[in-house]
């Protein structure tokens, strides 16, 4: 059983329609900007297997799919998972609380785009991480992107959590198509496998 959806994840989802947050990305597309930046990113790995944590309405995942990569996706909301399954049957959408993920599967990359880890409870984000790092398969990288704000989880606290799940810092960028991180209100940062450090 998944754990009650966060404060701040449940206001941000009272102000926002599914279709509207969709067609969003529609338009960025028609008007000439790739909405898919994380996906272009993830595949700078070569993955396999992509584990799409806090996958939303899927948006990452399907487009992983199309482009050949077998791609899971898990998020704690139904209708966020409901929402994805009606785009890509096909693929496979679990509900489940991040801190709780027990999959028997190991991924080449587990992404958190869009915010992820902020809107995880803040009680739930070290053992959140933990089990995303579980997630991994030998070689694996954790991806996440997300705004540093007032309240929210900042750099090093992030870090900390990824060094106590085996976690090592390999890269950090502003943005999903790397440009340099110096300091900003946005950071995606790639962690791997510390060595000697075995994937759970």
């Amino acid at each position: 059983m998944s754990e009650p959806l966060p404060a701040d994840w449940t206001a941000w989802r009272r102000h926002i329609d599914l279709d509207a947050y969709e067609r969003r990305w529609q338009r960025l597309a028609e008007a000439g900007v790739d909405p898919h930046g994380e996906v272009g990113l993830v595949q700078t790995y070569a993955p396999r297997s992509v584990l799409d944590a806090g996958c939303g309405t899927g948006r990452v995942a399907v487009e992983l799919a199309h482009r050949g990569i077998a791609a899971v996706g898990v998020d704690n909301d139904s209708d966020m998972i409901a929402a994805a399954r009606a785009k890509s049957p096909d693929q496979r959408w679990i509900v489940a609380d991040l801190a709780d993920l027990a999959l028997p599967d190991r991924f080449d990359v587990v992404v958190l785009a869009g915010n992820v880890v902020p809107y995880i409870a803040a009680d739930r984000r070290a053992t959140a991480v933990e089990a995303c790092a579980r997630h991994l398969a030998p070689g694996g990288v954790l991806v996440a992107g997300f705004a540093l704000r007032p309240g929210w989880p900042d750099l090093d606290a992030y870090d900390g959590w990824c060094r106590s799940a085996g976690l090592t810092l390999a890269d950090r960028w502003a943005t999903w198509d790397r440009q340099p991180y110096t300091d900003g209100d946005y950071a995606v940062s790639a962690h791997t496998i510390s060595t000697g450090t075995p994937s759970l």
